[in-house]
């Protein structure tokens, strides 16, 4: 297989090229060159080549997809969350040079707040447009789709409704706080209950899955995040101290005691969201027994937590972090006064 990767150098893109290597396809990226990877599945070579064809790129300045002028691929894998206009040229420039167009797009396109068991067919935002400059997250994902489905068709396009993602490379910080904390030591904030039920999915899960609906020339929308009861509040909070070995504490406070506090959800608290809140349904609820029925396999949520641990312990502790999305993570202070303990700095 022959595949083009737009980005490809962090987080889910990443992932997709180390797994198309680990097959053994023939992957190609188009970047604006930041970021020096050295990938892994990278086969034996000359010093210096990171075993993919690497083209130069801005997809946001004019002529930034003068690299993409020749070539053809089986499958274009494109990650873009601003902008869907950079989504429409690439595509209308690939149209009839790449066999399918998958675009990894977010289970916020659906609209607000969609109820527990929604489906792909579930109601999208309105007001996106295929060409349009940057709006918001959900409407900017939604005209990437616009995009795809246009130059592509139906019958060509693929959709990859991601929910919460985690695993190695992660740039939103939000299991890499959560490990960072535990291993801090000492009394955590844990938002209870326990067993409240997450949805989430491991990066190389997607990258896997990605590969495969090209493999099955597979077409549509998917809502690609793990079944629920796949994993919990606990049983993710569990593997952090152990994989950490910090010797933390875990203090499963009550969400009443939590949002009483002033403290907000899934930023503050990364990952965690009250059950029957708005949102719990939307981040926690969907259905995927569409890609589960088409190849999506999850791997044991000790294994994302031990592989994130050792990538971060890898590059220093500090987790890259995408300036386009903001800092994740609760006060020390804040969280000490929750719990009743005194504040160590």
């Amino acid at each position: 297989m022959r595949l083009l990767v737009l980005g490809g150098t962090e987080f889910a893109g990443r992932a997709v090229v180390e797994a198309a290597l680990g097959r053994g396809w023939e992957v190609t990226v188009l970047n604006r060159g930041r970021h020096a990877v050295l990938f892994r599945g990278t086969p034996p070579g000359p010093p210096g080549l990171p075993g993919v064809r690497a083209l130069r790129g801005d997809r946001t300045a004019p002529g930034g997809l003068d690299a993409l002028a020749e070539g053809e691929w089986d499958a274009v894998v494109d990650t873009w969350s601003a902008a869907p206009r950079a989504v429409h040229d690439a595509a209308r420039l690939l149209a009839g040079r790449a066999g399918r167009y998958v675009y990894v797009s977010s289970c916020s396109v659906y609209a607000w707040a969609p109820p527990a068991g929604y489906t792909e067919d579930a109601p999208v935002v309105e007001g996106a447009e295929p060409d349009a400059d940057k709006t918001d997250y959900a409407r900017d994902k939604r005209g990437g789709e616009l995009a795809a489905l246009g130059a592509f068709g139906a019958e060509r396009s693929v959709f990859v409704r991601a929910g919460l993602i985690l695993g190695p490379y992660e740039n939103i910080g939000r299991l890499p706080w959560w490990l960072t904390r535990v291993a801090r030591g000492g009394p955590v904030l844990a938002p209870g209950p326990r067993g409240l039920a997450l949805q989430y999915v491991d990066v190389r899960d997607l990258a896997e899955w990605v590969l495969g609906s090209v493999e099955r020339e597979l077409s549509g929308a998917y809502n690609l995040i793990s079944p629920q009861g796949h994993a919990t509040m606990g049983s993710l909070l569990d593997a952090c101290v152990r994989v950490t070995g910090g010797g933390a504490e875990l203090r499963w406070t009550d969400p009443e005691v939590v949002l009483g506090a002033g403290i907000e959800p899934w930023t503050q608290l990364p990952v965690w969201i009250p059950a029957g809140s708005e949102g719990y349904d939307a981040l926690h609820g969907a259905d995927v027994s569409r890609a589960v029925a088409t190849g999506l396999s999850c791997r044991p949520v000790e294994e994302t937590v031990t592989d994130t641990w050792g990538w971060l312990q890898g590059i220093g502790g500090s987790a890259p972090q995408r300036p386009d999305r903001p800092g994740v993570g609760l006060d020390p202070v804040v969280e000490a006064k929750v719990l009743g303990v005194p504040f160590v700095a």
